[in-house]
């Protein structure tokens, strides 16, 4: 069976961050963009690169705490919300990385149906699908935040409704994702396929996979094989 024959048979879902763009662009994104918030709004300079900075050293959870209290400002609850706001509700400065572009068109070539599931705040995963221009491969755009509290990954409920939306079995369906702590629990366990990018510059990279990981891959460019091996396997 030739490979665009088996993977028409495929659900193919991709995670966003570190899947299809790397993370650390929309980070270095948004602090650009609270810089230049707090400048206009506080006269402060610097903000931004100093917030960047910290994260390039490995800060994660106090980030504005330690780049405000850096230039002599005192991390206020009203001013870390206003922060986050900002990095949050930010136009993104992102694009799709050219294996992601590569792959998501020759899946589209070969007939697969493909879809997105992501976690993370509402307003800035919209904004990331938005940038990324992923409705042009598919409708089925499913932002964990919309489904009510608790139903984040890794609840099965997302890939449960990939699996009613397009009538398919876990045997058809498959995951592609970064991060082994959350992402492939659910749709391991419903029978799907996972593969994860590791990607050298990934937020996650460092962390061991699980055996809920079938494949590990440094870049996108052999998910089209592994997924029309997988289904041509599959009997319908």
């Amino acid at each position: 069976m030739p490979a665009g024959d088996a993977a028409s048979q495929a659900v193919v879902v991709f995670d966003i961050d570190d899947t299809l763009y790397l993370e650390r662009d929309y980070v270095r994104s948004g602090f650009r963009a609270v810089g230049i918030w707090a400048r206009e709004a506080l006269g402060v300079v610097g903000l931004g690169e100093r917030a960047w900075a910290a994260f390039e050293s490995g800060v994660r959870r106090t980030i504005f705490d330690d780049a405000l209290a850096s230039l002599g400002i005192e991390p206020t609850p009203s001013l870390l919300a206003r922060l986050v706001a900002c990095y949050r509700d930010h136009s993104p400065d992102i694009r799709l990385l050219d294996d992601a572009r590569a792959c998501l068109d020759a899946l589209a070539a070969a007939g697969a149906q493909l879809a997105v599931v992501s976690d993370g705040p509402l307003a800035s995963q919209s904004a990331k699908a938005r940038c990324l221009g992923l409705d042009a491969w598919s409708e089925t755009v499913i932002l964990t935040d919309t489904l009510g509290p608790g139903r984040g990954k890794p609840h099965p409920h997302a890939f449960e409704l990939v699996q009613k939306r397009f009538g398919a079995t876990g045997e058809r369906c498959v995951y592609v994702a970064d991060n082994p702590a959350k992402d492939f629990a659910a749709p391991h366990a419903l029978g799907w396929q996972t593969i994860r990018v590791r990607r050298p510059d990934g937020l996650h990279h460092a962390a061991p996979a699980g055996d809920d990981v079938d494949h590990e891959i440094p870049d996108l460019g052999a998910v089209i094989g592994l997924v029309s091996r997988r289904t041509r396997r599959t009997p319908y």
